[in-house]
């Protein structure tokens, strides 16, 4: 049995992310598998990592984020919330984030997650990263809404390109070694239709819920977010010279 992580970062329970991470729940569940829920705002998340949420004889001092977090791991001194939310992580099979794109980039509060949870020396150290992370092969989906029309979202639209924008994040979850799969985007979605538009997106998410299912009933073929294998790296973490680049992110001089 597959066991399904929902990481929803959205504050409106009448979003369309949040009707499209239930519909994440309703499909996967018609899978059989198990699903756990991330809903970070309903936890009351708090984004911001700081000294104050870990026992006074476990901060360093100086304080450091890095030692704070890898002593706190070591000796299961990490903040109740953090706890929970890596043993969700661990007993995920698979993992869908649903969040909507705000200022070219994710939710606060999502980075926010990423800081706090994914902790040095609990998920990930210098000998447990890229190819030999720890959740290695374990895939992840973005389900993301922008406010933006496709148009502007693409490579050479006035917004940035959507997929780029993504990278960030994905290559964040690359770093623990999950397999990201190419991000599910729904463009064009806020408040502000009226009339023949409002009815026009109204019919577009309901087809994307409806179809929903389908998208978790091909989890396993999905395609994948390209990265490059650690052994494309010289000792000085430089591109090697005939290894592909994947990204505008990590490219050959031009």
């Amino acid at each position: 049995m597959t066991t399904t992580l929902i990481v929803l970062a959205h504050p409106a329970q009448t979003s369309f992310n949040a009707a499209w991470a239930r519909a994440t729940e309703a499909a996967c569940r018609a899978e059989g598998d198990d699903v756990l829920w991330s809903d970070l705002y309903q936890l009351g998340f708090d984004p911001a990592e700081r000294a104050e949420h870990y026992a006074a004889d476990i901060v360093t001092d100086p304080y450091d984020v890095l030692k704070t977090q890898e002593a706190a791991s070591r000796t299961g001194n990490l903040p109740e919330i953090v706890a929970d939310e890596i043993e969700k992580l661990r007993k995920a099979d698979r993992i869908v984030f649903h969040f909507p794109v705000w200022w070219f980039a994710p939710p606060a509060i999502l980075k926010g997650w990423c800081e706090r949870v994914l902790t040095n020396g609990g998920l990930h150290d210098t000998s447990n990263r890229f190819d030999t992370g720890q959740f290695r092969g374990k895939p992840v989906l973005f389900c993301v809404t922008t406010g933006s029309k496709a148009s502007e979202s693409a490579h050479n639209g006035k917004e940035g390109d959507i997929q780029l924008l993504l990278w960030p994040m994905a290559y964040t979850l690359r770093y623990l070694g999950f397999s990201v799969l190419v991000p599910r985007v729904v463009h064009g979605v806020h408040g502000y239709h009226k009339g023949v538009a409002k009815e026009d997106l109204e019919t577009r998410l309901q087809h994307e819920i409806d179809r929903h299912r389908e998208t978790i009933a091909r989890f396993e073929i999905l395609p994948k977010i390209e990265f490059n294998a650690d052994n494309d790296f010289d000792s000085a973490g430089t591109l090697d010279p005939g290894a592909p680049s994947h990204s505008h992110f990590i490219r050959h001089t031009p």
